[in-house]
């Protein structure tokens, strides 16, 4: 039994490393570096021009952070804002605007923004679609919400 014990572990080491070694695949619902490339620098272009120092989050399909640019002068507390709604946009699969519209007082989600450890009800967060798939989303801050808005649009549409 002691010298199986060795030889098992050393077959499970092998196995182990070559599945470890084999390249992750991409899902066929998901957004590609490339893509959150495309859509960050178009969102940036957008920020540039409008002349306001933006934080820009892109997202994958699972709401996983796989893109992100800080510039120069935005605000610091934009960072959380910016993912905030990226993330928001892809748990529910609507715009910020969209949802924060059903969650005015009276309305059917009231109260929806502190669930999910916070969620940003305003816009600038949008989604990223594919050939009709949601491959993940984009939140902008450190304007105005119009301008939050905006810059994200301008990521998004990089996208179709």
């Amino acid at each position: 039994m002691r010298r199986i014990m060795p030889f098992f572990l050393v077959l499970l080491l092998f196995a182990f490393n070559a599945y470890a070694a084999a390249p992750a695949k991409q899902l066929p619902g998901d957004l590609t570096l490339a893509e959150a490339q495309t859509v960050l620098n178009a969102a940036l272009a957008h920020s540039v021009k409008q002349g306001i120092p933006m934080n820009i989050a892109v997202v994958d399909a699972g709401g996983n952070l796989k893109a992100f640019a800080r510039e120069d002068g935005a605000f610091i507390g934009s960072i959380d804002i910016s993912q905030k709604k990226a993330v928001t946009a892809r748990y529910f699969n609507m715009s910020t605007a969209d949802l924060g519209a059903a969650a005015q007082p009276g309305k059917e989600l009231f109260g929806i923004e502190v669930t999910n450890r916070g969620l940003v009800i305003f816009g600038g967060g949008e989604l990223l679609i594919r050939n009709g798939v949601i491959v993940g989303a984009i939140g902008a801050s450190g304007g105005s919400v119009a301008e939050d808005t905006a810059v994200s649009k301008a990521g998004a549409a990089a996208l179709k």
